[in-house]
């Protein structure tokens, strides 16, 4: 199972398109067009900062944890500004988010429009998952960066054989390294 059936089962694929306006295949077909950028700003990101992974796993802490999760899963409307938040830590600016949404545009036929509504939400449902599964909501990062480095292939030995098989959930093609999945869809979107 990928990350973007973890999204779906969790519900945040069928919350999305409500609060959007849109039907559930749209949002998921967005989802996935969108998540290798938001999964490989996560590791640009990690391999920017100076304490690396547990840097990232604090700052997604003070963003809010596994309650990103929540948020977006809730009864009221998505905060978005902090998903914006997450987006401006791991793209560096709204260019970026501009860029992906266009390459995104391209892949799925969704206006970029739309896709913009999506980044954030998106980013979100990613983080606060990796938040829960660390069973980290504290801040200090140790446990979620253990987590982003397994799902993301930076992590260590140790960090990646101790995720029970969440690495595979990036594992977009099955070949065991979704490191490559993530950089592929990165390429095809810059282009």
């Amino acid at each position: 199972m990928n990350i973007l059936d973890v999204l779906q089962q969790s519900g945040g694929i069928e919350t999305m398109a409500r609060e959007l306006g849109v039907n559930e295949s749209v949002a998921q077909a967005g989802a996935a067009a969108l998540l290798p950028s938001i999964l490989g700003g996560f590791k640009k990101t990690t391999q920017a900062q100076p304490t690396g992974l547990d840097g990232l796993g604090g700052l997604l802490g003070q963003l809010g944890g596994g309650g990103l999760l929540d948020s977006v899963l809730g009864s009221q409307p998505t905060p978005v500004s902090q998903g914006n938040e997450i987006l401006g830590q791991i793209f560096g600016s709204k260019e970026v988010s501009r860029t992906v949404a266009a390459g995104a545009e391209q892949q799925t036929g969704i206006s970029s429009d739309l896709l913009k509504k999506m980044l954030p939400i998106v980013a979100m449902m990613v983080a606060g998952y990796m938040a829960k599964q660390s069973g980290d909501n504290s801040g200090n990062g140790g446990g979620l960066g253990g987590l982003i480095g397994g799902l993301l292939g930076g992590g260590s030995k140790a960090s990646s054989g101790g995720l029970g098989g969440l690495g595979s959930l990036l594992d977009l093609d099955g070949d065991g390294n979704p490191l490559d999945d993530i950089i592929g869809m990165a390429g095809k979107l810059t282009r």
